[in-house]
């Protein structure tokens, strides 16, 4: 089976150093948002606004990183760049310990947050990529996607009560630790990572800085797969400050329940990440790009029915579970896709390209739904991001634009159904991971 296939003992360290580290994300799910919410009495358009500056101004200020980073020992950067982490969500317990905290504090933190995790993300996804063989990336990303849920389904309700029980900086303090933990196991893994080899001169070239994008928007592939990542995470992810406002300020919702309607459904991202190798062996990588990416879409206007008490409680559930599910198998299969596709000299600036667009669509339309929820209200802005999200499919390839090639279909339709586990070949495992999200 895919899950209980062998990796290795370095990849066991850092597959336990993402897990610490989610599972601190998880029990602060939310947490800035929260703290505008309950501690500075934040308005709509703050929260909103918190969402979107911080993406916006870490994405300028992780733009010029890649080129440096792509031709750096990438161990040292994921650990330094936990440490700042680490060090930055400290700051908010400290500051609130001693009356000091403010919504630019917030702010700040959240930026500072945003450029770690794009450098972070980026010299993990290369250092991954030299890390374990080629036909084992679909494995190691569904372990990652897999590991990212059931952070979420775990640690939201936690937080929830322990921020109930110790006030509502508690879960900061754990993530905070989690990434000084996480920066630690990276520590531990051994070997001898070779520095890349720049080709030509030194220093950064102001040329390399849009490298990233020249690749993803030349590949054929990947710019569909981009244009449509770019639309429907930015929506589901503009949404979240929205219906923060919705369910804690209008509906009164307690905090662990907010919580608990984000964490139970996340079992479904266990269901999808552990079906993504079996799937794409049965149905291959370009029906499960398209038919998953369009099902992902088709739920986030459910939100729009939120109501007081336990029903509207089942509502936010079951509509965050049909996207998770449809998300949790989606991601991987996209991540490896990237990956493979990616040449090795630019991996960094690629999944850079990529994360900082990504923050730029969160923060335009993280804004744009907070103006939206302010001069009508919260549930017409999220009609409006349910509407809108039901277009993304028709930035997918088509059929006869396969984003995969002949030799990789080729490939994947070679695969007996049933056989993922241990018979994935090198040409038939292309996906990607991104965290929430990162949701979370």
């Amino acid at each position: 089976m895919v899950a209980r296939r062998a990796l290795g003992r370095q990849f066991g360290w850092l597959w336990a150093s993402y897990a610490v580290s989610a599972y601190g994300s998880g029990l602060g799910f939310g947490a800035l948002p929260l703290i505008a919410v309950l501690v500075l009495h934040a308005d709509p358009l703050q929260v909103s606004v918190l969402s979107a500056v911080g993406p916006a101004v870490g994405a300028l200020v992780a733009l010029p990183l890649g080129p440096w980073l792509e031709f750096r020992r990438k161990r040292p950067v994921m650990i330094s760049m936990d440490l700042v982490r680490f060090a930055v969500m400290l700051s908010i317990p400290v500051a609130y310990a001693f009356g000091r905290l403010s919504f630019a504090h917030l702010l700040v933190v959240s930026a500072v947050l945003a450029a770690a995790k794009i450098a972070f993300g980026a010299a993990s996804g290369a250092f991954l990529k030299s890390l374990v063989r080629q036909e084992d990336l679909l494995v190691a990303n569904a372990r990652f996607e897999s590991t990212t849920w059931s952070a979420i389904a775990i640690g939201p309700p936690v937080g929830g009560a322990a921020i109930g029980l110790f006030g509502p900086v508690v879960t900061v303090v754990a993530d905070a630790l989690s990434y000084l933990l996480s920066a630690l196991g990276i520590t531990a893994i051994h070997g001898g990572e070779q520095p890349p080899q720049r080709t030509g001169g030194h220093g950064v070239r102001v040329g390399e800085v849009l490298d990233g994008w020249r690749h993803l928007l030349t590949h054929p592939g990947l710019r569909a797969l981009y244009l449509n990542q770019l639309l429907v995470s930015g929506l589901i992810m503009a949404t979240e400050p929205i219906l923060a406002v919705l369910m804690l300020r209008d509906l009164g919702f307690p905090p662990w329940q907010y919580g608990l309607a984000f964490a139970s459904p996340c079992v479904g991202g266990l269901i999808g990440s552990r079906l993504a190798g079996r799937a794409v062996a049965r149905y291959g990588q370009h029906r499960i790009l398209r038919v998953v990416g369009t099902f992902r879409a088709v739920w986030l206007i459910g939100l729009v029915f939120v109501q007081p008490g336990v029903v509207g409680l089942v509502t936010v559930i079951v509509v965050e579970l049909a996207i998770i599910v449809s998300m949790s198998l989606y991601n991987p299969v996209l991540a490896t896709y990237r990956l493979q596709n990616t040449p090795d000299d630019r991996v960094v600036r690629t999944l850079s390209a990529w994360s900082i667009s990504s923050g730029a669509a969160i923060a335009v339309l993280a804004a744009l739904g907070g103006l939206l929820a302010s001069v009508t209200s919260p549930r017409a802005a999220l009609a409006s991001a349910g509407l809108l999200i039901l277009v993304s499919p028709l930035l997918l390839v088509r059929r006869s634009d396969s984003p995969l090639g002949p030799d990789i279909e080729a490939a994947t339709a070679r695969i007996r159904p049933g056989s993922a586990g241990d018979e994935l070949e090198d040409k038939a495992t292309n996906n990607f991971r991104e965290r929430i999200g990162d949701r979370g």
